[in-house]
């Protein structure tokens, strides 16, 4: 199945990343600045058993999952960015908190014919792309949803 390929490596590498969007209810969205947060809580962070960066938070915008994964509520972030500076780790990068939320729908009914545009037109060779892909743990590659894949070295709880 074809879906929206997002190498959260090579983004994180770049501070810079940029892609044009076609989410149309908001037209200065990043989209790829939210995958980029999702990819973030999901497999980079470190899923800390006190979360200072829920803490730290002024508008209770973060929240401990039962399952370690942190979730941001975006209707009460502020984007103060003090759970970026908290968090002792630095897997919460500040351009990921914006106050104006970008979303990503992975162009779904938009793109019959053509690849997304964030795919034809992201900064980051090959960071972006609309392609054949399936989950692979071998392979570091994990489905955030149905349509939308991201390859990231997951942080791994070291139990000696």
């Amino acid at each position: 199945m074809k879906r929206l390929f997002i190498d959260l490596e090579k983004l994180y590498n770049c501070e810079a990343a940029t892609a044009e969007c076609s989410y149309y209810y908001h037209p200065k969205n990043s989209g790829i600045t939210r995958l980029r947060e999702i990819g973030q809580f999901l497999y980079i962070c470190r899923k800390c058993e006190e979360a200072p960066c829920v803490s730290a938070c002024p508008k209770e915008a973060l929240e401990k999952q039962p399952d370690g994964i942190i979730k941001r509520y975006t209707m009460r972030c502020i984007s103060c960015k003090s759970c970026s500076l908290a968090c002792p780790f630095g897997a919460i990068p500040v351009e990921t908190v914006p106050y104006i939320i970008s979303q990503c729908d992975a162009c779904l009914d938009r793109c019959k014919d053509e690849d997304p545009v964030c795919s034809r037109t992201c900064s980051i060779d090959d960071a972006v792309k609309f392609t054949e892909v399936e989950e692979s743990e071998k392979d570091d590659i994990f489905l955030i949803s149905k349509n939308i894949a991201a390859h990231a070295k997951p942080w791994k709880k070291y139990h000696p």
